[in-house]
Formats: C-alpha cells, sequence, structure tokens
C-alpha cells in the first residue's frame, strides 16, 4: 500500500518505422494508449472552461466568503457528475483581514495615503468593493508606529549590508522595500532582524508599471494605485495554519494563542501602490541610492531617512474562518492503495481570475475528460486524486491542514515517490504525460 504525489506519469513518445513506441508500454498496448489519449484530447473544451471561469470568479472569493464556499460546492458537485467520489473538507483557520488601516507623511509636507483601488469602467469587478478584501498583508502584526523612513531597495539580507557598509541604521525606523528580489515575507522579516519597527512594499513601476509597457487597462502591467495584495507569514518557518502546528486545524484541535503563534509577523507591515509611495519616496534625504537599486519613479531616490516621520497604525481582525476543500477520487481497478494527487487552489485575494481560476479550470477539464475516459471502459491502474485547495493566498492553508490531517497515511504510502524520482526526472520535459 503505497502513495505518491505527482503531476502525472510523464512517457517518451518514439518513431520506429511506421509504428510508435511508448516508453513503459508493450507494443501491443501503445496503440490502444495513443487512441486513448486522442479521446482524452477530443474531451477538452474551452467552452467548459469558459463557463466555468464566469461563475468562479464572479464574485470575490477569499477564505471566509460566500463565494469561497459557494465555489468549493460548485466544483465538487461537477466532481461527482463525472464520477468521482468527491467532498468537502473543511478546516477553521485563523485569518486575519483589516480594521484599521492608517498610512501618513507627517511634518512640513504632509500625505495621507488613499490605500485604495478605484473603479475601473473596464472592469465591472472593480466595483465589488463591500465584497472585496481590502490591499493588506496576511499575518502582519497590529500595530501603531511612527518614525523615520529608510529605503532599503529589495529588502534582501545584501541590502542591509549595503546599508551598513553607507553607515544607515534601520534600528527603530521604518522601512520601505520594493516588491521583488525575494518572496515578500522575508522583507519584514529581515527589517525586523535589523531593528526596525515597521514595514512598507510597494511595486515600482521599473518592475511593474509604465516603464515595462502600457498600464491596465490599456495594458497589462500595474497602474499607479494597482496594489499587490499577498501573505507575509513566516512560511519558512511552516506553512499552514499559525496556531495549529503540525496538526489538523479541525474543531477539536488545541489552538496556540496568537501571541505565541511563531510564524505571524512581529512587526506591522503594508502593501502600497506606487502612487502611494512617491511622496514617501520624495521625503527621502540621506545618499543617492546605488545604481542598482533605482526604480522608475520621477524622483531621485535617497537612502534616508526621511526628513519628516511617517505614522504607520494597522489593526485587524483575528477571526477563525472555514476553508473548504474539494477532494475528489476515482479509484484504481488493480493499486487502489497508490494515489496520483493533482491539485490547485480555488482562493484568491479578490476575484482571482488569472490567479488562481486559470489554473483550475485546467484542472477541471481534465478531471472531466478523464471521467469521461473511465466511463468508456479506461482503466485507472492507480487512484487518481483531484484535489482544489482553499486558503492557498494567506499560507498554503488548505493543502497543509489537509495534509497534518492525514499525515499518518500519507507518512505509510508515501516512499514509491522516492522509487520513481530519478526515472521521473529523466523523462520529465517530454510533451506527454499518461495516466496508469
Amino acid at each position: 500500500m503505497k502513495t505518491f504525489i505527482l503531476i502525472g506519469l510523464i512517457c517518451l513518445v518514439f518513431q520506429n518505422g511506421n509504428s510508435q513506441k511508448i516508453m513503459g508500454y508493450k507494443d501491443e498496448n501503445a496503440i490502444k494508449q495513443l487512441e486513448w489519449e486522442k479521446q482524452f484530447d477530443a474531451q477538452l473544451s474551452a467552452k467548459d472552461q469558459d463557463t466555468w471561469m464566469q461563475f468562479l470568479t464572479s464574485h470575490p472569493h477569499h477564505v471566509g466568503s460566500p463565494q469561497d464556499k459557494l465555489n468549493a460546492e460548485y466544483m465538487n458537485e461537477l466532481f461527482k457528475k463525472w464520477g468521482f467520489q468527491s467532498e468537502l473538507a473543511s478546516y477553521d483557520v485563523l485569518f486575519p483581514s483589516p480594521k484599521l488601516r492608517i498610512l501618513e507623511l507627517l511634518g512640513t509636507k504632509p500625505f495621507k495615503a488613499k490605500l485604495e483601488e478605484p473603479f475601473l469602467k473596464e472592469d465591472r469587478t472593480s466595483g465589488q468593493k463591500a465584497e472585496q478584501l481590502p490591499s493588506y498583508n496576511a499575518y502582519s502584526a497590529d500595530g501603531d508606529v511612527t518614525a523615520e523612513l529608510v529605503f532599503v531597495n529589495r529588502g534582501v539580507p545584501a541590502d542591509y549590508d549595503m546599508l551598513e557598509r553607507m553607515g544607515i541604521d534601520v534600528r527603530g525606523k521604518i522601512v520601505i522595500a520594493k516588491y521583488g528580489g525575494s518572496w515578500r515575507g522575508i522583507k519584514p522579516k529581515v527589517a525586523a532582524e535589523h531593528g526596525a519597527i515597521g514595514c512598507l512594499i510597494y511595486s515600482d513601476p521599473e518592475d511593474d508599471g509604465y516603464v515595462r509597457g502600457d498600464v491596465y487597462p490599456k495594458g497589462a502591467f500595474r497602474p499607479n494605485n494597482g496594489v499587490q495584495r499577498g501573505s507575509v507569514m513566516d512560511m519558512p518557518v511552516a506553512p499552514g495554519d499559525p496556531l495549529t502546528p503540525g496538526i489538523g486545524a479541525t474543531k477539536v484541535a488545541k489552538r496556540l494563542n496568537i501571541k505565541d503563534a511563531p510564524t505571524i509577523m512581529k512587526i506591522p507591515v503594508l502593501p502600497i501602490s506606487y502612487e502611494d509611495a512617491l511622496p514617501l519616496i520624495q521625503s527621502l534625504g540621506g545618499e543617492v541610492v546605488p545604481e542598482a537599486w533605482k526604480g522608475g519613479l520621477p524622483v531621485t531616490y535617497h537612502t534616508g531617512p526621511s526628513t519628516d516621520k511617517i505614522h504607520l497604525k494597522l489593526e485587524f481582525n483575528w477571526d477563525i474562518k472555514t476553508l473548504y476543500n474539494v477532494i475528489a477520487k476515482l479509484p484504481g481497478s488493480e493499486l487502489p492503495d497508490e494515489w496520483l494527487i493533482r491539485g490547485n487552489h480555488h482562493d484568491g485575494w479578490v476575484n482571482g481570475a488569472a490567479d488562481p481560476i486559470s489554473g483550475m479550470v485546467a484542472e477541471l477539464s481534465e478531471a472531466k475528460a478523464i471521467g469521461e475516459l473511465v466511463k468508456q471502459g479506461f482503466k485507472l491502474k492507480r487512484t487518481l486524486v483531484y484535489c482544489a485547495w482553499d486558503g492557498e493566498e494567506p499560507g498554503l492553508l488548505g493543502s497543509t491542514e489537509w495534509s497534518e490531517d492525514n499525515q499518518e497515511e500519507l507518512r505509510k504510502k508515501s516512499s514509491i515517490l522516492c522509487k520513481y524520482g530519478r526515472k521521473l526526472k529523466r523523462v520529465f520535459g517530454s510533451r506527454r504525460i499518461t495516466y496508469p
């Protein structure tokens, strides 16, 4: 009884005269396998994917939202319709949402950040303000801090080494960092390690804005008031629900106190637009930054500290919310206790058409096609498991909690991954993906 978690079995196809050979298949089975694959391809439907995407992105669907649950129920019924044994696996997780966000520049040229994305007539979903989460970084600490501002480039360790060589200390300061160069959660973590008391993160137009090309809605790049939401959970320490490390976040799970949760950030963190960042960067004094640190805003970039102080105040609702994974199985005919697991998440910070629903509808299309093949007589040797994870955006919540909740079973059945790992590495990259 073994289980392995893979994207699929990768096979190589060779030409041999007028016939084709598939690695892992006897000659007499190769022709039939290729015929099954043609039928699989024929089942894939762009119209289906468009229909599913229209429903799944019709409203914001973050953890705990009404549409989040509706989406899970919708997909669960689809899987059942296609012949899968499907169910919802729910967990109760800590999911903070903003209660108060204030960012202001004090002193001689006062400025209060908008912290708001406007309605765009080209995007009807931008008007769903009552349902949308405002821009924020999940698992930031609450905080009310006032201090000078220092520019730290990407906010990675090498940048602090450079600041130290320049004689600049961030202790007791608020830092502002550009997105990029690392995962966002590294930026406030490293800032706190160097003594900073707050962290701002913004998208510089050189990386994602007018420097790169036309901005939305004319082009694909970020407009001046667009903000990248995201989690700053300390996931290198541990992903998943911060209050139930190592165990599934069931209703009866023993939970840590929030103050004792190791993966919640220790300082307040806020993402902002480059429109809101501009006055703050203009306030910076000190030396001109190194050439590699300069961005695309129409100002000279200085390291700081700022001539005037910054006030940052954040308060969060630290609520327990229910998330909903969809777990759908097609039992194998010969080796039912060996599992192939496919997964994509379905939650988003707002409507999530690009991330994650573009991937989710592809997974659904694949599942529907395979379900149809099974109805026509195709035999799955091993059990195929499709998962639609919830809570990925805040910190891999749904997949982690399900894995922790089922860890004993998975631990007993996971050795095939090691057995097949090298072989799969040799053939990975082949265009053909088949299922045993």
